[in-house]
């Protein structure tokens, strides 16, 4: 069973989720990547940069207002 990995960029301004996700997909290479964010910016750099790296992107919005994206690969 793979172990899904979490980026937690909850409350950090952009462009450091989309930092913390490229050096996690540069790690992981393949396999499923779980990222927290909490501001639409954020979401959508996030999205982008995942896509244009080859990952399948899910997007769950949270009862808190946060959003898990998740990315497979």
């Amino acid at each position: 069973m793979n172990e899904i990995k979490t980026v937690d960029a909850r409350g950090l301004s952009c462009p450091q989720p989309a930092m913390l996700t490229r050096q996690a997909i540069q790690k992981l290479d393949n396999g499923t990547l779980e990222v927290l964010v909490d501001s639409g910016t954020a979401r959508e750099n996030v999205s982008r940069l995942a896509k244009n790296a080859g990952w399948a992107v899910t997007m769950e919005e949270q009862p808190e207002g946060s959003c898990r994206i998740v990315l497979k690969k």
